[in-house]
Parts: C-alpha cells; structure tokens; sequence
C-alpha cells in the first residue's frame, strides 16, 4: 500500500472517521501516526513524538516488540481466528492456564471476550446468573461508588459515575444502581469507619437486591484518577461477605503491574469473586479482555437454569489475541517489570512534586507508573493536546487532569521530556 502524505491522511480523516469523544468535525485535530518504535509515536510528518499514554494504558511493552511481532507472524501460520462454539485451541488453554495461575488462587474460570467494557457486561451477567441458579432471582441491582468507570456498553455505563463518566444522556435509560461516596481515604493511609459508612448503608438496606459490588481495586481511572486507600478494600471484601453479595474488581486499567502490584488488588490482600482484565493484556497489540470467576460461581451456573452461561462473543477467544497476549504476560514476567516500575513512580515523584506549588494545581498524586496532576479548573484539552505536540511529547488530558501512564520500558530521558512538557504547561496554564 502506497504512502498517503500527512495532509491527505488528515482530510480524509475529518472527512469520515469519528473518534473517541468527540464530534465528526472538520475543526477536529488528529494526528496521524505514520509508526511507532519503543516510547517514540512518528507522526506522518516527521514529527516524533514521546509517549506518555502507552495507548490509553495498554503498550506497557512499548511499540514493535521483536517478542510480540515474532508472536503475531507465528500465529498467522497456524490461523488467525476460528469460532469458539464447539472448538478451542492452544493459545486460549494456555492463556487461560497463565491468567489462573497469576490471579487471585480462587479464580479458576475464564471467559474471554472483545473488549473491557465488555467483559464488564460479562462480569455484571455472571453475577446476575448466579443469583438467579442459587434460588434469588431478584437480587440484580449493583452498587459502586462515585468517580469510578467501567466502559461504555449499557450494563457497563450503568455503574459508572453519572457525572464524571460521561453518560449522563442516557441516564433515563441506564438501569439504576446503587452509589456511594468515593473513598476519602488516600493510598498509603489508613480508613477508619466513617469512610465506608455510605456503602455500607448501600448494603444494610439492599443487599437482598444487590448482585455484587463492582469497583475499580485501589486506582479509579478516567472517573477521576484517584488513589484511595488498600484499607477501603479489605473492608468491601469483609462487608461483601457479611451481606451475601459478590465483589467484583474491575483490574482493566490496574493489571499487569501498572500499580507497582501485579493486580492492584493485592495492595490489600485479598480476592474477588470476578475479575476483569484487559487493556494491557496483549501488550497494546489487538483487543482482547477476559473476565476471570470462582469456582463455586462457574459451578453454580453450569448446575443451574439453564445449565449454560448466557454470553458468546463471535470473536471469543481470538487465537492471534490469545497467543499475543500470552507471550505479552511471559515477557512482562521475565522482566524486571518491579524496579522499572518502581524508578518510574520515584522519579515521576521528584520531577512533578513542584507542581503543587503552582496556584493552578490542586493535588499531585503518584502511584507505580502513573502520574496525576489534578488542576483546579477544567483544561482546554485541544489546546493543550497541540501545546504538548509542539513540545515533542504525546500526553492526553480530560477535565482537569493532566496525567501520564508511560510504556514501563520508558527511560529516564524520555520520562523527563514528559514531566518538562508538563511543567511548561502548567506554568503556562
């Protein structure tokens, strides 16, 4: 396929393609990529640019990972997909068997499918099913807690904040759930009683109509970035199994290390009964996401009516995503993915600490690859987005926050190119 220049890549862009949140503008600015190498994205026009994104969280690897091309091109030979309704393969058995055995140990069901919000959908009909198989059909509701997010779907927009989720249009259509206060208490500290009063009313008064909490483990992500305390979580276990309902842990944005911890559920020690996962799952490569069971919930629907889970993506278990993925989690595990992890966050501490001085910036957080500069107004994205073109470095803000989740193999040169553009930006803000 012949090369399109820069200007003609654009215009048909703005021509015909929508993007994520956004209008079908020719107003619309997109770059466009012409490749991607290690932390660097090389626009069509020369321009290279550093990546503070890794692609919405998922190029933990970076981009063109020799590992994961020779994955793909190996894959391509045996086939690239085959329906898995009565088949199954190699890359799923394994990839399913890697996900048990680096999961909580009473996860040991798999369900794959396309997406993370879908798998939320997953999770949500699971826990739905198990009730309805153990004689309690009408406990379907769900309760979270504000600021949090779990996709765009319906059953997914519905435990998502009604304000910072950016749902709110549908509202009148979105099933009601139940919503407690956020966690006050921050990572690194203690939670007292008072922090999870709100839901644990939530579960005094409705438990016998809630299917399960679902809550993202310790890092709420494009709700709002906030880190709250490993505390609140051994609580939530604790009240869950007191009221009869399941936890479920979205780890979508969490998994594979971004927190310091494998799962950022392990921050506080514990396990839930359903796990999502994906975003990072594959590397960055393709799409896949998997939403991981116990037992006794895997058990319970297959005993029960009508004896089968009722979900079945067409691209379920994709063996070219499967094998990725795979060798993705093999590379990660013989990395030393803790102590670049670990030099990122001890360096994104002493480069953004200044920030806080700025009158602008109301609160500077860190924890293991991510870095959060909450401003006191809402940015001007757009505005900002070219800004950080200009100063060579690839960074996306939304409402007020200006935040970097970089590929873990990111070097120290690079990170500082990434905290100056910020620098420069909030001095300038």
């Amino acid at each position: 396929m012949s090369k399109l220049s820069y200007d003609a890549i654009t215009s048909l862009d703005r021509r015909y393609l929508w993007h994520p949140y956004s209008a079908l503008s020719p107003q619309q600015i997109n770059y466009p990529v012409a490749s991607a190498q290690g932390c660097t994205l090389k626009l069509a026009d020369g321009r290279e640019l550093v990546d503070g994104m890794a692609s919405w969280w998922c190029a933990i690897h970076g981009y063109n990972v020799p590992e994961l091309n020779t994955a793909v091109t190996e894959q391509l030979d045996d086939m690239a997909h085959v329906m898995f309704g009565g088949l199954t393969h190699q890359p799923a058995a394994l990839l399913a068997e890697k996900l048990v055995s680096i999961t909580p140990e009473n996860l040991q069901s798999v369900f794959f499918s396309d997406s993370g919000s879908v798998s939320v959908e997953v999770a949500m009909k699971m826990a739905m099913q198990y009730w309805h198989s153990k004689g309690h059909p009408h406990k379907q509701k769900f309760a979270t807690v504000r600021n949090g997010y779990h996709g765009d779907t319906f059953a997914a927009m519905s435990v998502c904040d009604p304000v910072t989720g950016m749902h709110s249009l549908f509202n009148d259509t979105l099933t009601p759930q139940f919503f407690a206060e956020r966690p006050a208490c921050r990572f690194g500290e203690s939670c007292d009683g008072d922090d999870i009063l709100s839901l644990k009313t939530i579960l005094q008064a409705h438990a016998d109509e809630i299917a399960a909490v679902i809550i993202e483990p310790v890092v709420q992500g494009a709700g709002g970035m906030w880190f709250y305390s490993a505390d609140y979580l051994k609580q939530l276990r604790a009240l869950c199994d007191q009221h009869n309902v399941l936890l479920i842990l979205d780890e979508i944005a969490t998994g594979f290390g971004r927190t310091g911890k494998l799962f950022a559920c392990e921050h506080a020690g514990i396990a839930p009964d359903i796990m999502c996962v994906g975003k990072s799952l594959t590397g960055g490569y393709m799409t896949l996401a998997a939403t991981l069971s116990s037992s006794e919930i895997s058990q319970s629907i297959s005993q029960g009516e009508p004896g089968i889970f009722m979900h079945g993506p067409t691209f379920m278990a994709n063996p070219l995503a499967c094998h990725v993925a795979l060798r993705s989690i093999e590379l990660l595990l013989s990395s030393p993915w803790q102590d670049r992890i670990d030099a990122i966050e001890q360096q994104l501490r002493r480069e953004l600490a200044t920030c806080e001085t700025s009158p602008q910036v109301q609160d500077v957080r860190i924890l293991g690859a991510t870095g959060v500069v909450e401003m006191k107004q809402a940015v001007d994205m757009h505005r900002l987005q070219r800004r950080f073109v200009e100063l060579g470095v690839w960074i996306r803000p939304f409402g007020k926050l200006i935040y970097l989740m970089p590929p873990y193999i990111i070097s120290s040169e690079q990170l500082s190119r990434l905290t100056a553009a910020i620098h420069s930006v909030v001095k300038d803000f």
